[in-house]
């Protein structure tokens, strides 16, 4: 299996998602179609079939955990020697050429990301454009809304 990058702040969170799906979801979830099966027929249960699906999908969730934390790669870029290079686990301060607005990035991997929060997927097409590059660098980034232009004013290893 190929490595998969992930910060230790990231590796932190689904450790505790996994321990919450195990110790305190799955319980709740044996409950409910244990409660379920005690109405009767199961085949025009509802509340069964629902507990079942939730089940399947918890199930699920803790096995795409427990591979990530298998196939973990810890990235701790406050480790690393800033060099004022865009990598992976770095923070980025951009300013938008058009806007003159200051954007704050940290690039993470694909359990991590959540673009509203300013963390991005490291295979995301503006995490792509960002990685190699330096401060003082200008970055364009094709976007749905259109080319979107940067400058890259600060990296940090935080």
């Amino acid at each position: 299996m190929e490595k998969e990058p992930i910060t230790p702040q990231g590796l932190e969170k689904i450790k505790i998602e996994l321990q919450e799906r195990i110790s305190v979801i799955r319980p709740k979830i044996v409950n409910a179609i244990s409660e379920a099966r005690a109405h009767g027929d199961l085949k025009e249960n509802a509340e069964y079939h629902a507990a079942k699906e939730e089940q399947g999908h918890n199930e699920r969730r803790i096995q795409e955990i427990e591979t990530t934390i298998a196939t973990a790669n810890i990235v701790d870029v406050t480790k690393i020697k800033n060099d004022n290079k865009v990598i992976f686990g770095a923070t980025i301060f951009l300013l938008d050429m058009e806007t003159n607005e200051k954007k704050k990035y940290k690039i993470v991997g694909k359990d991590e990301a959540n673009a509203k929060e300013g963390l991005l997927f490291y295979k995301s097409p503006i995490a792509l454009e960002l990685v190699s590059k330096h401060t003082g660098d200008f970055v364009s980034v094709k976007t749905p809304a259109g080319e979107k232009n940067y400058e890259i004013i600060e990296v940090k290893y935080i």
